[in-house]
């Protein structure tokens, strides 16, 4: 009988091989707008700054002065987040779990190679782009706790702007999603297109030859016993919670309705 816990990890995982990567400034309101369009499908979340502004506080650093943010110090708390985050995601790509790579998009060169290699682990890759104009941006980043410069944020705004045709080439229009969080609304009702395409593209099965090899094989593993890859990397960071109807209907039809989806 498949264990609750087995339900959530692993080859059980119910979005496994999904990675969806997040590109937009800052003040565009990336984190609003994944809740809103994923919550619930329980993909766990890439992403340095929980962390780092963690370690700010612990030191006594200011998380709304950019001069603490940007001082030696605080750039070196910045490097142990990142090198943190990298270690926690290295080991869920292990288990093939659903992944929201939390970024700005400012490097296209940095999120190919990742996505790079995503691809060759067997994921399904996506983007989502959350557009914003400049002076919304401006405007949410003077109410957020960790502010930047109007500058800083306007040389990022201007940056992500420039990568747009580039991330669409990169992923191809239809695992390339805009959603425009201009408006200040707090019911996500806007999203509701943008959410049931997200939706569509991270439930569908994977169909790549080296992720189905790869649950053939730990497939094999569970029947004889083995613990295999289940429950790799599962500590740390953020994860989204999976929807009690969802749950209840994997552990209803067990691992024959698993074994029609993923075959």
């Amino acid at each position: 009988m498949i264990t609750f816990q087995e339900l959530q990890e692993g080859v059980y995982d119910p979005n496994i091989f999904k990675c969806v990567f997040l590109a937009g400034g800052p003040g565009s309101g990336k984190s609003f707008v994944v809740r809103t369009t994923t919550g619930g499908l329980g993909m766990v979340i890439v992403n340095s700054d929980d962390l780092f502004e963690k370690k700010m506080e612990e030191a006594g650093l200011d998380q709304g002065k950019p001069e603490d943010i940007f001082s030696d110090e605080g750039q070196a708390l910045r490097d142990r987040a990142k090198q943190v985050t990298t270690r926690r995601q290295d080991m869920w790509m292990d288990g093939r779990l659903g992944i929201i790579v939390d970024g700005t998009g400012k490097d296209t060169v940095k999120i190919g190679r990742q996505k790079r290699l995503f691809d060759q682990l067997g994921y399904d890759t996506y983007m989502i782009f959350v557009n914003t104009s400049l002076d919304v941006a401006q405007e949410r980043n003077m109410k957020r706790k960790r502010k930047l410069e109007p500058k800083a944020v306007e040389s990022m705004w201007n940056a992500v702007q420039r990568n747009i045709g580039a991330f669409q080439s990169m992923f191809g229009r239809g695992n390339f999603v805009i959603v425009d969080n201009n408006k200040d609304i707090s019911d996500g009702d806007i999203f509701a297109a943008a959410t049931k395409e997200i939706r569509k593209l991270i439930k569908s099965k994977p169909n790549k030859p080296q992720a189905k090899k790869w649950i053939a094989n730990e497939l094999k593993k569970k029947a004889r016993g083995d613990t295999g890859t289940v429950g790799t990397g599962r500590g740390g960071g953020r994860r989204q919670r999976v929807s009690p109807d969802k749950l209840k209907d994997i552990k209803k039809s067990g691992f024959s309705k698993f074994a029609r989806r993923t075959g």
